[in-house]
């Protein structure tokens, strides 16, 4: 219920936004234009800045929208079985080209021959998005992206680790929560999107960061074993008390 009220809200909200971002695009225009054929005079200069300072307002508003509407719907997942490195470099191809521009260097160490994950690939890749850009916006002058999986038993540990600003102590015990952000014009949704992701899919995610240092996310996700055949071969005799998901609040990276 909260999900479809969620939506319908943003779907009241989106409309009249982009109503005001087509007329304040049309706006822009008409302030920027000079009415001799000359140079828009400095009124027209001004007015067309003020127009310029309400569109960002208004794609502003819509990002926050759009963040709260992802955020609510959780929980709206169809899982089947997935190569998580493939999906893990199809995200990383996706944002290599901003980050080379921002001087990020990627280092990227996948395992072959992973087993399959249930995920709900969209929504997945979603949550690693989340990641990579909190990793960008933590490295303004460039830095090192390291992205490593390594197989535990059954279950699979994904890091991802930036050299950027790090967070204090407060920042980190927060990061997780709802609306809470350190960022200029953050709207505090990415990183608990990205959490209730994770948990959705049966997952725990952790975070260690130190300041000037980098931070580092844990995900650690169950693996789709065979299941037949004895419990010696396929590592399950210990039951899931004995995977990474036990003690990932240590801040395993």
């Amino acid at each position: 219920m909260l999900a479809r009220l969620a939506a319908g809200l943003a779907h009241e909200i989106k409309n009249p936004l982009s109503t005001m971002a087509i007329n304040l695009a049309l706006l822009e225009e008409e302030w920027g234009r000079a009415r001799d054929g000359g140079e828009p005079s400095a009124r027209d200069k001004r007015c067309q800045k003020r127009v310029q300072t309400l569109q960002r307002e208004v794609k502003r508003l819509e990002t926050i929208v759009d963040d709260f509407l992802r955020y609510a719907r959780g929980g709206e997942i169809n899982r089947s079985p997935h190569d998580l490195v493939g999906i893990v470099r199809e995200v990383l191809e996706f944002v290599e080209s901003e980050d080379t521009l921002a001087g990020i260097r990627h280092h990227v160490d996948l395992p072959l021959g992973l087993p399959m994950v249930m995920l709900d690939e969209g929504a997945f890749k979603q949550a690693l998005l989340n990641l990579f850009v909190n990793a960008r916006q933590a490295m303004p002058m460039g830095g090192e992206l390291i992205v490593r999986a390594r197989r535990e038993g059954n279950w699979v540990e994904l890091s991802v680790t930036d050299t950027g600003t790090g967070m204090a102590a407060e920042a980190l015990e927060r990061c997780f929560d709802v609306y809470w952000s350190t960022k200029k014009g953050g709207t505090g949704l990415g990183l608990p999107t990205t959490k209730r992701i994770v948990e959705e899919h049966g997952g725990r995610i952790a975070a260690i960061s130190e300041l000037n240092r980098g931070t580092s996310f844990s995900i650690v996700l169950p693996l789709l074993v065979e299941i037949h055949g004895r419990p010696s071969e396929s590592g399950a005799s210990g039951g899931e008390s004995g995977s990474p998901a036990a003690n990932t609040e240590g801040g395993s990276a």
